[in-house]
Formats: C-alpha cells, sequence, structure tokens
C-alpha cells in the first residue's frame, strides 16, 4: 500500500512526539529506594548548597561534650557520637542527642533516599559531621534507623532514618538547641530521623509539593517548608531536564530534593519527576522543568524570588511561570 507524503510526514511527527514525553519521563518520579543499614554510600558535596549554613563562622572551634570542633582543609572530621539518646525538650519535645547530651541534626539540602550530604567545606566547619564510629542506639532508639554514608573525604557519617547526622558549632552545651532553623533548612532530629519542630510535633503539615494561594501571584506551588519554589528561565525541560544553575548560582537558589508522586497536593503530576544533575545531585521538576527555593526567602509566604535577574519566576501548579514576560 502506498503510503503519501502527508501521512507519512504525520506519522513522524507523532513518532517525535511520543520520543520526547518518553525522554521527560525516562525518569521516575520517585527517589531511589534508602541504604540498608550500615551499608555506606558515596556523598558528595555542593558546599553552601542551602544558606544559613555559615552562621556559626570559619573560625568556629569549640570545645564542648561531645567533641565538636572545627576541621582544616575541606571541612570539619566527623566527631564520635557514643551511645545515642532521647531527650525531653521543652519546646521541641523528644529530640536525638550524642552521649554527652549534644543536639544532633539534619539539614534540608541532603538527601536521605539515597542517602547523601551536600554539606562540605564551610558548611562542615559550621556543622561537623557526626562520626558513624562507635554509635550505639540508647533507649527508644531504633538501631535499624541507624546507617552511615561515607564522605568525600572518606570519613563515615551517622545516618538516621537515612538523614545525615551534625552537630552545630555554637551549640557550646549539653541540650542547647541553637541551630534549631536556621537558615529555615537545619532542624534538631527526632529519634526517628525527622525534623523536630516547635510545640513538640515533628515534621511538616505540608505535602512535598504543594499549592498556595498568593495574595499577588494567584496560585504557586510551594515545597514541604511552604517555601515559595522558583524556575530558571534559562533552564530546558525538553527532551530532558537540563539545569543550568551551577556553582555559585546554586547557594542562592537550592534545588528542590525528590518528591514522591504520592507525597503531593494540588500540584499537575504530567511530568512530575526527579531527574540526576550534571553534579551528581538528583532534583525535583514540575511538568519537566528543575524546580529550586531561593536563599533570600526567610519565611514561609515570602516571593522574594520573584522576577529576580528576569530569569526566576514562581511556578504555577501546572509548572508554567507566574508573572514571566511571554516567550
Amino acid at each position: 500500500m502506498k503510503t503519501t507524503w502527508r501521512s507519512a510526514s504525520l506519522a513522524a511527527g507523532t513518532v517525535a512526539v511520543l520520543a520526547l514525553t518518553a525522554a521527560c519521563g525516562s525518569e521516575s518520579g520517585t527517589s531511589a529506594s534508602s541504604q540498608n543499614v550500615g551499608a555506606t554510600a558515596p556523598a558528595g558535596g555542593i558546599a553552601g548548597v542551602g544558606s544559613g549554613y555559615g552562621a556559626a563562622g570559619a573560625s568556629a572551634s569549640p570545645s564542648a561534650p561531645g567533641g565538636v570542633g572545627a576541621g582544616t582543609g575541606t571541612g570539619a572530621q566527623a566527631t564520635g557520637a557514643g551511645e545515642l539518646a532521647v531527650s525531653a525538650n521543652g519546646e521541641l519535645g523528644k529530640i536525638l542527642t550524642d552521649g554527652a547530651g549534644k543536639t544532633l541534626y539534619r539539614f534540608d539540602a541532603d538527601t536521605a533516599e539515597p542517602p547523601k550530604s551536600n554539606c562540605d567545606g564551610d558548611c562542615a566547619t559550621a556543622w561537623p559531621p557526626v562520626s558513624a564510629d562507635d554509635v550505639s542506639a540508647g533507649d527508644g532508639i531504633d538501631k535499624s534507623l541507624l546507617g552511615e554514608i561515607t564522605r568525600s573525604d572518606g570519613t563515615k557519617q551517622l545516618t538516621v532514618g537515612g538523614w545525615p547526622a551534625y552537630y552545630y558549632a555554637k551549640d557550646a552545651n549539653a541540650g542547647d538547641t541553637s541551630g534549631q532553623g536556621v537558615g529555615n533548612k537545619w532542624f534538631a532530629l527526632t529519634p526517628e530521623g525527622k525534623k523536630a519542630k516547635s510545640g513538640g510535633g515533628s515534621e511538616s503539615a505540608l505535602a512535598g509539593l504543594s499549592v498556595r494561594k498568593d495574595p499577588n501571584l494567584g496560585e504557586i506551588v510551594v515545597d514541604k517548608n511552604g517555601m515559595t519554589v522558583y524556575r530558571f528561565l534559562k533552564d530546558k525541560a525538553w527532551p530532558k531536564p537540563v539545569s543550568n544553575c551551577n556553582g555559585a548560582c546554586l547557594q542562592k537558589w537550592p534545588v528542590v530534593a525528590p518528591v514522591e508522586a504520592n507525597d503531593t497536593k494540588g500540584v499537575q503530576k504530567k511530568g512530575l519527576m526527579s531527574f540526576t544533575r550534571g553534579d551528581g545531585v538528583r532534583q525535583q521538576t514540575v511538568n519537566c522543568s528543575p524546580i529550586y527555593t531561593f536563599a533570600g526567602d526567610k519565611a514561609p509566604g515570602d516571593i522574594n524570588g520573584q522576577g529576580v535577574g528576569g530569569t526566576w519566576y514562581a511556578v504555577a501548579p501546572d509548572g508554567k511561570l507566574v508573572g514571566a514576560p511571554a516567550q
């Protein structure tokens, strides 16, 4: 049977569209499964991802229970924790501490599935990693939640529920929790590896991605902390997601970590996926476009990143740019 030029062209076009769709959706919208307890995984690092890490200063080197101290070179040496314990904090509820009563923290820019630290250099000086060596689970702690990763300097770091654990250099005494909420990205760990919250709760009541009605912008996507999510005009979504925000850009525009597809509310499911960036970090997309938060947004509801440089804009539930000029 003969095929006309027009029908052949239409068929080719259909194949091309399907190929583009498949390329964008070729990676899963969920993150990889968590490592087995005790297994190790490479822990690369983007120094400074997430903002707010340097509050202690690069010269911080307190001597305190638990051995928290600053290191040199690529970051602080991981320090030992001994037998972990559950401590009752009047503001935060049950939090995880080391054998000397020092508070343990987690970092929103890290990932738990797979476990990975994104705190190196000055960040690891302000937030010394907790060594996985000689750690044991005290009363009220599920030892199956304890694991370890291998950091970029070869040291072993403790993970709790997959999340790398840290001290805060400004916590001088047992029971101090001055690292809680720093940069809206650092939180005390609960015994389950979740984030301790004021009022004794844990984690955020929000989904990993949800929708907020902003009085100026209308419906926009926010992350699990209620922080506004943005897109970068110089990124690409087709035929596959590509981020063009690298290096110093990431200090101002931290990537949004992968979100489970069932941990979203009001966000279009089509094109909701994660991908592996050129630096090896996995990043979430909405409608295949990479998404970020803005370090200049200090509290939920802030939209300080809107229109920055004429290239950064909030994201609508369908993944489109909010308030951007016509392309």
